[in-house]
Parts: structure tokens; C-alpha cells; sequence
């Protein structure tokens, strides 16, 4: 018995994010295997396995073809009762491969994975993240327009418990389980609010995530800056960037603050699109399989602004935020501003399996534009612009792209610069003249 299943080539950020770049059909089972392993829990074990002996691409030495096969022939002699045993075996198959990036998903986590991916949720529209000393689950932002932003629910608030069940323990994923679920359905948060404590049932609703904020910024020259924020590459990434761009294109600005800071990454088709808007021409990125097999994938001439443009990155911008500053750096159409990226240069693909779950296998490595390959040691920016721990604290997602903002200073002052000498150079060269004053540098 042989299934068909659905293979989705992409790049993974820091978490389970990942998303479709290119489609393929392919057989799961390997030749020769049993007709005894289809209708168990074995059948997905002997998936996974035959996915990473096709396709993996071994980044830290622990696999080989021998070891992988008689682990195979281990796994399958034993018995399972559920499908919940053979998921503890195949994270500890998986697990001997010590890379983070390929793993199991079961069907829960790999239909939030795609919930992540696919641009829209079904929830109350909460950012949340677990407060590194007190464990506690705080409220990053809302979504603007979410239930949770029409009930007033604020940036800092504290979420204790979730329709009663205290969050004391929990981290964010399994907040986020609680608290997601089928429209028009009912949860109920109780938060922390300095010394107060508020109750709110809020009714869930299909959410849309704009991966990309912008605004027109005017600086202390009268210079009309824009400021893109883009925060991962979803579903809906290219096409967010191409309104921001041509709605600040409208208003006639004279560069870009174009900021990626602790973007975990996503699609590689986002990030290769949201390239093109940028860069007329050049290398964007390749890829490497462990067959030595490159995809190169280059600028299409479609840029929609050539203006100056700095790019912010800090340590928390990785995968598919390392090939889009990479390639603008390199193809020098951008200056980076800020610290040395995450470094993870590594490709995934998202395989659905035969009973609902799912798993990331890693299959390739990109190179950027110079074929500089990042993994492990990130890239780093042309102007260093150093974040304190107490200045990081004090930062608040409003203050980003502000003059509140010590980093966005920095790259402000670098696009100023950039402006500058595109128009010095710009008022000297005169084309159709001999122009012979500004080529010997005259006044």
C-alpha cells in the first residue's frame, strides 16, 4: 500500500514557522515495505523515517546511512499500542539527529504550525510572550481591530488565567492552545493590570496578520523618512510590503528605515518576493541540497523604489530575515544598522503524514548573494548600534521606529547620511554634458 502525500518546500524561522514555496507529489513508502506496517502507529514511524534516508541534509555529522537503517529495522520490531507511543519513538529517532529543525509534529502542533503560516488565526488577536524572570505570561500587544483591542486588553498586561484555569507554569504554546479556537466561541482571560485584576469573555473571530507596520517619519531636517516594520514572513508578507511601499512611495519620501528585528523568519517565497521589491537586479539567494543541487533565485527588474535604504537587524532576526539582508547588503542596495544576526542558514521542508501530523526535515542550506553561508555566524551590519538590557526594557512596540528608539536613531542618522551623498552625487552628474567639472571634482 502506497499514499500520496503532499510535500511543501520551505525555510523555517526560529520556531515552527514555515510555509509553501514549492509543491511536489512523492510516494511516502519506502520500496519493499510491509504491508503489516500500514493501519498502525508504524506507518507514520516508517514515513518519517523514509522522509529524512531521502531528503535530509546532515548539518551535524550524526547521520549515516548504515545507522539510520538498522535504527529502522529497531523501531519496527517493537510494538506499539497508540499512536501516542509511536509519536515518543519517533521524536527519539528524530532526536538522534541533534537538529533542532527537523522534528515531529503531531496533529495538533502541526495544524497550529499552519495556522502560523497561513496569515490568518482564529482567535482574540493577543501577542503574548513568558516574562524571562517572573514566568509569567504578558501581553506583548493586541492585534489592532482584534476582540482582544476592541475589549481594551493593553501591551504589559499579565494573563493569569484562561477561562479559570490559572497560566502559572505555562509557556506560551500552551497559552496560545487555550486561547485559540473555532469562531464565534467563547474564552475568558483574566489579567494583571499593575494592582488590578479584570475579567474578560471575549468571543473568538477569524483573524487576518498584517506581517508588515508602516509610517512616515520626518526628521530633524524636514527629511520625509519611511519606516517599515516588517515582523515575520507569512502568508500575507509580499503583499503587505508592496502597500506599504507604494503608499509611502505617494507621499514622496526620500528613503527607507526598513527594520527586521527579531523576525524569526518564514516562507523563503516571502522573503524572495519581498526581495524583488527592493532590488532591481542581482543574486537574492541559492540553495544547496546534500546533492550539491543549486536553485538560484535572482532579482526580476521590478524594484519598486531605488531610494536609500538601511536595514535594522539584531540577534533575534534569523532564516528567511538573514537572505532578505543579506542579499540587500551584498548587492549594495542597503546599509545594515544594529548587531550581528541569529545565523541560521538552514532549509526545511513541512511534510504532511498519513494521520494528521506532520514534520520539518531539514533538506538544503542557502547561500547568500557572495555564497556566504551564515549558519552558525549570522552576518554582520556595516554600523554596529548596541541595544542595552536597560534601554530594551524600557522600550515599548510603540516607541519602535521612534526617535525613543536608541537603535532607529542610529539607522535614522545612516539613511540621513545616505541621502545625502545620493544627492550630491546626483546634482553633480549631469547626463548629455561633458559634466567635466564634477568628474575632476571641481566647486
Amino acid at each position: 500500500m502506497r499514499s500520496g502525500r503532499t510535500t511543501f518546500v520551505v525555510l523555517l524561522g526560529l520556531g515552527a514557522c514555515a510555509a509553501t514555496a514549492v509543491m511536489a507529489r512523492e510516494m511516502v513508502l519506502a520500496p519493499g515495505a510491509s504491508l503489516s506496517i500500514s493501519d498502525s502507529p508504524k506507518e507514520v514511524m516508517d514515513q518519517v523515517w523514509q522522509i529524512v534516508f531521502r531528503d535530509y541534509l546532515d548539518t551535524t555529522g550524526k547521520y549515516t546511512p548504515d545507522r539510520w537503517r538498522k535504527l529502522r529495522r529497531d523501531l519496527l520490531a517493537k510494538n506499539y499500542d497508540s499512536p501516542k507511543d509511536s509519536y515518543v519513538a519517533i521524536r527519539g529517532m528524530l532526536g538522534t539527529l541533534d537538529d533542532p529543525y527537523t522534528r515531529f509534529l503531531d496533529p495538533r502542533e502541526f495544524k497550529e504550525m499552519q495556522i502560523d503560516t497561513s496569515g490568518e488565526l482564529s482567535g482574540v488577536g493577543i501577542q503574548l510572550s513568558l516574562d524571562k524572570d517572573t514566568k509569567e505570561l504578558v501581553v506583548i500587544a493586541p492585534i489592532e481591530g482584534s476582540p482582544a483591542s476592541r475589549a481594551g486588553v493593553k501591551p504589559k498586561d499579565v494573563i493569569v488565567a484562561i477561562d479559570g484555569k490559572s497560566t502559572k507554569g505555562m509557556n506560551t504554546e500552551d497559552a496560545v492552545k487555550l486561547i485559540r479556537g473555532k469562531s464565534g466561541t467563547a474564552v475568558t482571560l483574566t489579567l494583571r493590570r499593575k494592582t488590578e485584576t479584570i475579567q474578560l469573555a471575549l468571543t473568538r473571530e477569524l483573524i487576518e496578520l498584517h506581517a508588515v507596520t508602516h509610517q512616515l517619519n520626518t526628521a530633524a531636517d524636514g527629511s520625509k523618512l519611511g519606516y517599515i516594520r516588517l515582523k515575520q514572513f507569512n502568508a500575507n508578507a509580499a503583499a503587505d510590503m508592496r502597500t506599504a511601499l507604494q503608499d509611502l512611495e505617494g507621499r514622496a519620501v526620500q528613503g527607507y528605515v526598513l527594520d527586521l528585528r527579531s523576525n524569526p523568519g518564514g516562507l523563503l517565497v516571502a522573503s524572495v518576493e519581498i526581495a524583488r521589491q527592493w532590488l532591481d537586479e542581482g543574486v537574492i539567494v541559492s540553495t544547496k541540497t546534500r546533492d550539491g543541487i543549486q536553485d538560484v533565485k535572482r532579482a526580476t527588474g521590478k524594484a519598486i523604489t531605488t531610494k536609500p535604504l538601511v536595514v535594522l537587524v539584531n540577534e533575534g532576526s534569523a532564516s528567511a530575515s538573514e537572505i532578505l539582508s543579506g542579499a540587500l547588503q551584498e548587492n549594495n542596495r542597503a546599509v545594515l544598522v544594529g548587531q550581528k544576526t541569529f545565523g541560521k542558514g538552514l532549509v526545511q521542508s513541512v511534510r504532511g503524514l498519513s494521520d494528521g501530523s506532520g514534520m520539518t526535515v531539514t533538506i538544503a542550506k542557502y547561500l547568500t548573494p557572495a555564497n556566504h553561508d551564515i549558519h552558525h555566524r549570522g552576518i554582520l551590519p556595516d554600523v554596529q548600534a548596541k541595544l542595552t538590557e536597560q534601554e530594551a526594557k524600557g522600550l515599548t512596540i510603540e516607541d519602535l521606529g521612534t526617535t525613543k528608539d536608541p537603535q532607529y536613531r542610529v539607522a535614522e542618522s545612516t539613511l540621513l547620511k545616505g541621502i545625502q551623498t545620493a544627492a550630491t552625487l546626483q546634482k553633480a552628474y549631469k547626463p548629455g554634458s561633458a559634466n567635466l567639472p564634477a568628474a575632476l571634482g571641481a566647486k
